[in-house]
């Protein structure tokens, strides 16, 4: 038993961390860039939103309500993003989905067909997601895609 637990302590050793795979994250500096963007272009645009992003797999990290924005743009923001994050894909593909009639993706789980959210890729891999809820929902797709472009740009 010692000579087992020896040979995986030295095989562990020898292990290089570069080896071991990276993970891009949200951090807040991130956020911070894309809220700012956000923000700047709905208010170029005259809107009131909501603005939601989610890590990778839907958990909140970011909520801000316009002091205009209606309330049931709290929820309708946050799965928007869950849709985005979790289909790694934007929740206007969910709409065009529905539209196409496809009804039965409604009972997927976080499948929300409303234009607005939009995943954050990073080299091919969905970190997140971010959305908007408040305007209509090109415009709402418009200023999440202003965030997105600005921390891609940075």
């Amino acid at each position: 038993m010692l000579r087992l637990a020896t040979v995986i302590l030295t095989v562990m050793t020898l292990t290089p961390a570069a080896d071991l795979p990276t993970k891009k994250v949200l951090n807040l500096a991130a956020i911070k860039t894309m809220v700012a963007a956000a923000e700047a272009e709905a208010q170029k645009r005259n809107v009131q939103v909501t603005i939601c992003i989610v890590d990778e797999s839907g958990n909140l990290l970011f909520l801000q309500k316009g002091d205009g924005a209606a309330l049931n743009t709290i929820q309708f923001c946050q799965k928007k993003a869950r849709h985005s994050a979790s289909y790694q894909s934007p929740s206007k593909a969910g709409a065009d989905q529905v539209r196409n009639g496809d009804t039965a993706a409604l009972a997927f789980p976080d499948f929300f067909p409303n234009q607005g959210g939009l995943p954050i890729k990073v080299d091919g891999q969905t970190i997140g997601a971010i959305a908007v809820s408040g305007a209509a929902s090109e415009v709402d797709e418009a200023i999440g895609q202003t965030a997105l472009d600005a921390l891609l740009k940075r």
